[in-house]
């Protein structure tokens, strides 16, 4: 199942509009906000390292940094779950990202290596307790040994430190996406799909990504229970959407229905009994409250025949 998350998130952030609002939304920090993110290229994900083994992290990404062409890279990573060695593989991935661009040549003059930005994004419902610096992983020790310890820290932006009304304020599509994986309401979901697809007026592509993720997100969210079609479009999300809501709605008002006669039969049982035969045990107070309505029936033809009240509860 974290494997699904993972690949849907990938492809919601395929989009350079993700990574855009992600870093203009949730980064405070005026340099990052300073650089031009319409020249936000998609760079490989995964590498092959000098022993030929295959790795691969999630999303990396680059964007034009300074006036010279220089690089910023934004390494992405998606996680459901509390990883402590967390720092550990962001540590490789850096390290294969750095490889692979010095394979390529794709370095900066006087053979130095452009600047990477590691990003770990959280949405787990457990409190992110993993360390985010590798040096918390590894016990302090005296002398030389201590300036050869690495050092690297990865940013953690956990999805649980912002609230819906935090998140409503903004014309973000990242603030979106988290709204999308905590609706208040069947309602409030419609609604969140309007809006998302009035933003996205003119990127037919977008708009079908994003359905294609909240439909991945509304499958996992109820265990594969709910049944959803494929979707190619958020209007086509939202009308598959509204009829099932109808229909759930519809349900739950019949049951209510039949579960409030029911009660009104048990209560009326339970007062014709107690004219009859005296005040009622206990036990049988409680048998007739959760009685079904077929026994109720039976019992209610009963009531007025019986010589005891044993007679009318018999099995």
């Amino acid at each position: 199942m974290a494997h699904a998350h993972d690949t849907s998130y990938k492809l919601l952030f395929s989009a350079p509009e993700l990574v855009r609002d992600l870093v203009l939304g949730f980064i405070p920090d005026e340099w990052l906000h300073s650089l031009d993110y319409s020249t936000l290229e998609k760079m490989p994900g995964s590498y092959v390292t000098d022993d030929l083994r295959n790795r691969a992290d999630d999303v990396v990404w680059r964007v034009r940094a300074g006036e010279q062409w220089v690089y910023l890279y934004i390494l992405i990573e998606f996680q459901s779950t509390v990883d402590p060695f967390m720092a550990v593989r962001i540590m490789t991935y850096v390290g294969l990202l750095y490889q692979d661009l010095i394979r390529a040549k794709d370095i900066l003059p006087g053979k130095k290596l452009p600047p990477v930005l590691p990003i770990v994004l959280y949405n787990g419902d457990a409190k992110w307790t993993a360390a985010t610096d590798i040096a918390a992983l590894i016990p302090r020790v005296p002398g030389l040994v201590s300036k050869y310890l690495p050092k690297l820290e990865y940013l953690l932006i956990d999805e649980s430190q912002y609230n819906e009304a935090e998140l409503s304020k903004l014309h973000n599509l990242v603030a979106a996406m988290i709204r999308f994986e905590h609706p208040e309401s069947p309602a409030a979901l419609i609604h969140l799909i309007d809006l998302l697809n009035d933003w996205l007026d003119g990127n037919p592509e977008l708009k079908r990504t994003f359905a294609i993720w909240i439909r991945a997100v509304l499958l996992r969210h109820s265990k594969h229970t709910l049944v959803l079609p494929k979707v190619q479009d958020l209007k086509e999300l939202k009308m598959t959407l509204a009829n099932r809501f109808d229909t759930w709605a519809q349900q739950h008002e019949q049951k209510g229905l039949e579960k409030g006669i029911e009660k009104g039969e048990a209560i009326l049982l339970q007062r014709q009994l107690a004219r009859r035969f005296g005040p009622l045990p206990a036990e049988t107070l409680a048998r007739v409250a959760t009685a079904s309505a077929a026994e109720l029936e039976l019992w209610g033809d009963r009531v007025l025949d019986a010589a005891s009240l044993e007679d009318v509860l018999r099995a």
